[in-house]
């Protein structure tokens, strides 16, 4: 039997499940973090750096909530600050420059709303990233791996693909975020959670996810290993565009959001 849309919320919300750096640890080989925007600090919501994956030279970046209470709050509970953005397209750019592909491990309620992010420019280091990933001449993979929540989510998934393990989530607010503003109520978080369609069979459904990937043996040396060779596979497919076709493949892959059929007027 399948969850409900909120089960799904609180699977991905789980205090077990697996985090960015369980990932990055498991199935990539030298991984070398790399630090800091170069402009303000280093964020450590967002982990990125360099590594290998069956002796293919990649940069991977995660956003990571940390297990640990002490872990979360250094990891600012997965929630990203705009030099975590920042940093995260520097480590792009330098994959562009060294035709590394990039894969990108998303788990965010979303990105910080402090006032300092703010200051920063949080929005605008979100858009950059949106626009410069769209273009960018290395290919892209985005795995939403827990929650994928509005543009904190979407700063990482401007990719040529885009997967999600079958109980993450991607929406543009939280279930309790939108139930408080559509009936000024947050515990009716479930009836939003269905209304707001954001489980990984919905964004199947609708073309924003590319591929939905089984939870089963979520967390074992098996599950890595299989996952692993799965994304090798489609890297080495996308390694074998050209710029010219990986760059409007995306671009194509994009423009469809939202299309529909015009209905003729003797239907109506």
């Amino acid at each position: 039997m399948s969850n409900t849309a909120y089960e799904s919320v609180k699977l991905a919300r789980a205090n077990n499940r697996p985090t960015s750096l369980s990932y990055i640890t498991s199935m990539f080989d030298d991984f070398f973090e790399l630090h800091g925007d170069r402009s303000f600090a280093d964020d450590t919501a967002i982990v990125g750096g360099v590594a290998t994956l069956h002796g293919m030279p990649v940069t991977v970046i995660g956003i990571e909530k940390g297990r640990t209470a002490k872990e979360r709050v250094h990891r600012n509970f997965g929630a990203p600050n705009p030099e975590g953005y920042r940093k995260a397209l520097r480590l792009m750019r330098q994959a562009e420059k060294f035709q590394r592909p990039v894969i990108c491990l998303v788990d965010t309620s979303g990105a910080f709303c402090g006032i300092g992010a703010e200051e920063r420019g949080q929005g605008q280091a979100i858009a950059v990233n949106l626009m410069e990933m769209s273009a960018l001449k290395t290919p892209v993979l985005s795995i939403l791996i827990g929650e994928g929540g509005s543009g904190g989510a979407l700063g990482l998934s401007v990719a040529d693909e885009v997967w999600m393990l079958e109980n993450s989530i991607y929406s543009v607010i939280s279930p309790e975020g939108c139930a408080a503003i559509l009936w000024k109520d947050a515990t009716r978080a479930a009836d939003a959670a269905e209304c707001l369609k954001l489980t990984a069979k919905d964004a199947l459904t609708f073309g924003i996810a590319d591929e939905v990937l089984t939870e089963n043996g979520l967390g074992s040396d098996a599950y890595y290993a299989k996952l692993s060779i799965k994304i090798k596979q489609k890297l080495d497919a996308l390694s074998n565009l050209t710029t010219e076709e990986l760059t409007e493949k995306r671009y194509k892959r994009f423009r469809k959001f939202g299309a529909f059929d015009t209905i003729a007027k003797e239907d109506l």
